[in-house]
């Protein structure tokens, strides 16, 4: 009885853990996002002839962002299936 007990804490600690996890990588990503676009904008406003680069490095740096909190949000699936 104890065992199934210990047991059924340990699978709930981890459901708990990936859902934690996962929040954390999801709140991470949207605080990039949000400061490399509140920068881009900066930039653009403050060099506006430079807005086409700008704005395509900011496009590939939010895909970067958001395939590694991806990639978090997996693990933490994975491990709480597991």
């Amino acid at each position: 009885m104890a065992a199934e007990v210990a047991t059924v804490a340990a699978e709930a600690y981890g459901y708990l853990a990936a859902g934690i996890g996962a929040g954390l990588v999801t709140f991470g990503a949207g605080l990039g996002i949000g400061r490399l676009a509140g920068n881009a904008m900066e930039g653009t406003a403050r060099q506006p002839e430079a807005a086409g680069d700008i704005r395509t490095s900011m496009i590939i740096a939010a895909a970067l962002i958001e395939g590694v909190s991806l990639f978090g949000q997996v693990i933490c699936i994975v491990l709480a299936t597991k």
